[in-house]
């Protein structure tokens, strides 16, 4: 139960956080800090709490920060949450190849035919014509009428129409 407490204060300071960062980044910044004292068990060596961490920089558009977080959270776990959520800011820095190597890593770490989407998508934006169509033909195999529909899918990579 104290637990459950704790993290109930701590995602009530994130939330907090998120809503003060635009107008007083200091207050949000404390905000952070205190959702930090209270996650369960926060300590160097728990991926949840670098994840709650990288989640509340996210929040608060500090994302250098926010990528540290989940890249110290795989250090210590292979988990597709935070391999995919490195991706995402790994795209949206124009840095492809890493993110592409995120996405493997998420479906390596049981993300699923979304990560492998995810990852075809970004080879795709790389340039790398070739690995992403082998990506998308292994994500074909990973969802009910994937081979049906692979040549869509193809269609739909080429024109950047989905979004993940």
């Amino acid at each position: 139960m104290f637990r459950s407490l704790r993290s109930s204060l701590a995602r009530f300071a994130v939330r907090r956080a998120a809503a003060c960062q635009r107008f007083a980044p200091r207050r949000a910044d404390f905000w952070l800090r205190l959702a930090c004292r209270f996650t369960p068990v926060l300590a160097e060596d728990n991926p949840d709490a670098w994840m709650l961490l990288g989640e509340a920089y996210q929040m608060v558009y500090r994302q250098k920060d926010a990528l540290a977080a989940y890249e110290q959270a795989l250090a210590l776990e292979e988990r597709p949450d935070a391999a995919v959520a490195a991706g995402d800011l790994y795209r949206r820095a124009g840095l492809l190849q890493e993110a592409a190597a995120r996405f493997a890593r998420a479906y390596a770490a049981g993300g699923g035919a979304e990560a492998l989407w995810l990852n075809a998508q970004t080879l795709f934006q790389a340039g790398d014509e070739r690995a992403a169509d082998e990506a998308l033909h292994l994500w074909a195999t990973q969802v009910p009428g994937g081979l049906d529909r692979l040549s869509d899918a193809r269609a739909e990579l080429r024109g950047g129409k989905r979004e993940g």
